[in-house]
Parts: structure tokens; C-alpha cells; sequence
């Protein structure tokens, strides 16, 4: 329930205070006095567009405060809980927009973007202005209407889950499909580069190892007679380094007893006659094992030849590379025949999915089709109460081409004034809403719906705006016993110029313009009981209000 709105430095609007009551709230005003404005102001903490120019004081900034009372509504708790909001049984939403242009919004004083202020307001406010009657011509607003009727809420959920995960499936199939083509494209290529790489079979760092080793077997003869010369240099001559060594060695060893340095020294020359040895012994193996080999050679450049084109073709640098291109080859191939498993999988799962989807949507088609006849015999019933009593709707179904997110239904409401056949041609002949109604026909079905609508979900706080426009006399006089009927359990509040609309009012509300400093400004004031009968009187018979006309409007608020 809205219980206070509160607007500051909107257009005409000063600053000004409206506590409604939480049953049927009129409000009435003279053409031009602001009640649109107000409902502008309205929509801004219902998450509409925020426009600078309504600043009319540039000078500090446009603030529209509402005071919601939550009542438990569970829709509420769970967008606080959904948002990380805090709940509180009083909600305070807040619109601000400042000097520059830029807008902000709050909810309990916490900053929150647009989206998340239009779905909170969503859930407590339904804003029904003279344009949205073009919804009714709009299939999902029809098909939403006989979806509030059937009680398909927990329903639609259900289907949708099932319906996005076998779109999602939809989307894994095609995929899958899709690469197997590209697979099967590749695969001969594939298969041919995997062989060759599996024919060479390279071991790791392979071709390394044979470019080391060619260039000892291409120099073996050079190599072999160094190691020898050095060898005997060494060890074997007649007069060989180690020899040498030794004995300088045993000279030095005679007086190392007379100098403290000698010692180390002798220790250290020792140790260098010693590692004369070894090289020279390792030398000698080293040469034992190099042969020239004009075989090995010409294998090895055979090797290295195919490993040099392998390594060009796929331009990469070493053998590790080409191992790697052969292990993912091989994983490819594999993947190949691993594919159509997949494929059979996720169509056998796609295929439950869909069967799921559709008897969901069964139940649902069977929900709407059960409800149509009966909106169609009240809607008709409350068309003849509003005062078109010729006027009829027909709810028109028929399958979807294929399963979407809200079932297998088209749903078109088709309607027909039945006017004399000098009017169009019209008479008999049910046409879809948006070809053939009014305007005024538009607004009084879009009433008679939403008032069947509201008995079956917990419809909010309802906001019309001047609904009554182009009716008077008994048809405005029954709109207003639907609007009576509506805020027995809900809130209802009323821009109206219908007297018979005003007399049903738990408060009633004026909207009036007063100058201010030179300067036209809107207000807004509860009237008490006379003042009611006065206004509705004007309402009747113009400024100076004939005696019948407040005997008329006594009777309109006192009955």
C-alpha cells in the first residue's frame, strides 16, 4: 500500500504531501491543475525516465519520496533477500534528480539502479494511464492475463526451467555437429600427418643427439689421432708429462720439510700429476670408442633428413615440438571417434528435454483453454455493466509453430462493438482488439480485466489514470462500482472526471493551482464531507452548482 508520497520541486509543484487512505482514493482537479503532474512525479519512483526540465527551481535539487507498507507480501521479501537488501515492514523508495540532470534512487536510503527500483515498484504498484490500453491489443499482455487466471505462476517456472536447459541443449547439439563436420573435414589430413610423425616414432631430444653425433663421426679420424697425440703426450712417450711430474715431485718432496709453504705445494703438484693420469686414461677411452663409420653415418642422415622436413612442415624448432603435434593429432583422431557417442548423448538428452517441455506446456495450454470461456462470459457480463452492452470479446487460441518460452499457444483477444453496419461494417464480425476498438472501448475492457485479474492474484497497490475517459452517466457510474469492488481488497487510487466515479471515494482529494510569490504553483488538499459534495456538484452542473446538483452529489457520497 502506497501510504504517503511526498514531492518536492517538481514542475509546478513546490512541495506538497499526500497520505492516502488504503482503500479507494479519488483525486479530482480542474483540466490543467496538475494531477498529470503529479502522476509524473508518481512515475519517477516507479522507475520511469528522469527528465531535468521538470527542475523548475534550478537552484536545488527534485526529490519524490514514497512510503510503501510491505504487509508481508512475500514477492517482497524475496527481492530484498534476492538483492541483499534489508527488509523492513516500512519501505521508503526515493528518486532524486539533482541541478545537473543526472538522477539517483534509494530504497530504505541504500542506493539501487534503475532495474532493481522498476521491479520492487513492479511488485507494489500497478500504473494504469489512457495509453496502456494499447497493451490489450499486445498477445503477451493476453496471454498473461488468461496465465493470471489459470494460477500458472509456479507452472510457467517450472516450463521455462525445462525449456531454457533444451534450448541450452539445443545450442551443445548444434555445436557438436558443427565441429564433427569440421572434424571429418580434417580428419584424412590429420590421419595422413599423424602417420608420418607415428612412422618417424622420435624419442625425445632425438634429433639433437644425432646432429651431436654426426659431427664426432664426420671428424672421427681428427679427432681419434688429437686424443692419441695428447694421450702419449702424457703418459706414453719417452719422456711423458706425468713421468715429468713425478719427478719434479720427488725433488721437491726432499726439502719440504724446510719451508713451511712447501708442503701445500708438494701437495698440490701431487694432485696435478694425479689428474694428468686420469685425462689422459679417459683420453684413451674416448678414442677407443670413436670410429669412423661411413654406415652409421648415412643412417643418421637419413634420420635427420626426415626429421628436418617434419620439423619445416609443421615450423616448429625441436623434436619435443614434433612429439607434442603427434600426441595432439592423436588426441583429435581420437576425439573423432569419441564425437558421435557424444552427439547420440546429447540427442537423447535433448529429446527428453523436449518431451518434458511439452507435456508441461500441455498442462499449460489446458489451463488457458479451461479459462477462456469463463473470462470471455465475465469480461462480456462487465462490458454490458460499463455500458457496452453490445460489445464482445472472444478469445482466439491456436498452436505456436514450435515450442517457445511460454508454451505451444497463440493467444489473440478479438473483440466487436457491434455497431450499425453504416459504422465500418464493424457489426458481427470479431476482429483482432488493436484493428477495431476505441479508445474509450480499450479502456473500459482493459477495467473489466483487470478487475477479474485482481481476484485471482495478489495484484498491487492499482493506479488509474483518467480510465474513464469518454464515458459518463450509468456506464461511469458502474465503472465506478467495479473501482468500489477492486478496492474492497487492495488499494485503489483514481484521476477522475466523473462525478459518479468521485462519489465512491473513501478520500477524496483535490488538486488546485494557488499563486505563490508570482508564481503559479499545484497543491493538493483532502476535502472533508462538504467539500466533497460541493466539488462533485461542480462536477455536475458546472462552477454554481445547481440545488439538484448537491441534492445529486449528497446522494453520490452519502450512498
Amino acid at each position: 500500500m502506497l501510504q504517503k508520497l511526498s514531492i518536492q520541486n517538481y514542475a509546478i509543484i513546490d512541495e506538497l504531501e499526500i497520505d492516502f487512505n488504503s482503500k479507494m482514493n479519488i483525486v479530482t482537479g480542474e483540466t490543467g491543475a496538475g494531477k498529470s503532474i503529479i502522476v509524473g512525479a508518481l512515475g519517477l519512483i516507479l522507475g520511469e525516465r528522469a527528465d531535468s526540465s521538470v527542475l523548475i527551481n534550478k537552484g536545488k535539487k527534485c526529490v519524490v519520496e514514497g512510503l510503501f507498507l510491505a504487509e508481508n507480501r512475500e514477492m517482497v521479501k524475496e527481492f530484498f533477500k534476492r538483492n541483499q537488501l534489508d527488509m523492513e515492514e516500512e519501505l521508503f523508495i526515493r528518486r532524486e534528480i539533482n541541478v545537473n540532470g543526472k538522477s539517483r534512487a534509494f530504497i530504505n536510503d541504500t542506493p539501487v539502479n534503475l532495474e532493481q527500483l522498476r521491479e520492487l515498484s513492479s511488485i507494489l504498484v500497478n500504473l494504469h494511464q489512457q495509453f496502456d490500453t494499447l497493451q490489450l491489443g499486445e498477445n503477451d499482455f493476453q496471454r498473461e492475463v488468461l496465465d493470471a487466471l489459470a494460477g500458472h505462476h509456479e507452472l510457467l517456472i517450472q516450463y521455462q526451467a525445462v525449456y531454457y536447459e533444451w534450448k541450452t541443449k539445443q545450442k551443445e547439439f548444434e555445436k557438436l555437429k558443427f565441429q564433427k563436420q569440421q572434424f571429418d573435414k580434417e580428419a584424412d589430413y590429420n590421419k595422413y600427418q599423424f602417420n608420418e610423425l607415428e612412422d618417424a616414432a622420435f624419442k625425445e631430444n632425438e634429433l639433437e643427439t644425432i646432429d651431436s653425433d654426426l659431427k664426432i663421426l664426420n671428424n672421427a679420424e681428427g679427432i681419434k689421432s688429437t686424443l692419441s697425440n695428447v694421450y702419449n703426450e702424457l703418459k706414453e712417450n719417452e719422456n711423458p708429462v706425468s713421468q715429468q711430474l713425478k719427478i719434479l715431485l720427488s725433488q721437491l718432496q726432499n726439502y719440504s720439510s724446510y719451508h713451511p709453504g712447501l708442503p701445500a705445494l708438494v701437495q698440490r703438484l701431487q694432485s696435478a700429476q694425479l689428474e694428468i693420469q686420469d685425462v689422459a686414461d679417459e683420453l684413451n677411452d674416448i678414442s677407443y670408442g670413436i670410429n669412423y663409420d661411413p654406415q652409421k653415418i648415412e643412417e643418421l642422415n637419413d634420420r635427420l633428413t626426415v626429421g628436418y622436413k617434419l620439423l619445416k612442415k609443421h615450423g616448429v624448432q625441436t623434436t619435443n615440438d614434433l612429439i607434442l603435434i603427434h600426441n595432439q593429432l592423436e588426441e583429435k583422431l581420437q576425439a573423432v571417434m569419441n564425437m558421435d557417442d557424444a552427439i547420440q548423448e546429447v540427442e537423447k538428452e535433448l529429446e527428453e528435454n523436449r518431451d518434458q517441455a511439452l507435456s508441461l506446456a500441455k498442462k499449460i495450454s489446458e489451463g488457458r483453454n479451461k479459462e477462456t470461456k469463463s473470462l470471455q462470459e465475465k469480461v462480456n457480463k462487465l462490458l454490458a455493466q460499463v455500458g457496452m452492452p453490445n460489445a464482445k470479446l472472444r478469445v482466439a487460441t491456436g498452436d505456436a509453430p514450435s515450442l517457445n518460452e511460454y508454451g505451444t499457444d497463440i493467444i489473440d483477444f478479438l473483440f466487436d462493438a457491434n455497431l450499425p453496419a453504416a459504422e465500418a461494417g464493424r457489426s458481427g464480425q470479431f476482429l483482432p482488439l488493436r484493428k477495431v476498438a476505441s479508445g474509450g472501448e480499450l479502456s473500459r475492457l482493459m477495467l473489466c480485466i483487470k478487475s477479474l485479474v485482481a481476484q485471482k492474484i495478489d495484484l498491487p497497490t492499482m493506479i488509474f489514470d483518467e480510465i474513464d475517459t469518454g464515458i459518463s452517466g450509468e456506464a461511469a457510474r458502474q465503472v465506478g462500482i467495479i473501482m468500489k469492488e477492486l478496492a474492497g481488497k487492495r488499494q485503489v487510487i483514481s484521476i477522475t472526471h466523473q462525478p459518479q466515479i468521485a462519489g465512491k471515494a473513501d478520500a477524496h482529494f483535490f488538486v488546485y493551482k494557488e499563486i505563490i510569490k508570482d508564481s503559479v504553483k499545484t497543491n493538493i488538499r483532502l476535502l472533508t464531507t462538504e467539500e466533497r459534495i460541493t466539488t462533485i456538484a461542480k462536477m455536475l452542473s458546472g462552477e454554481k452548482p445547481t440545488a439538484a446538483a448537491i441534492e445529486n452529489a449528497r446522494e453520490m457520497v452519502m450512498n
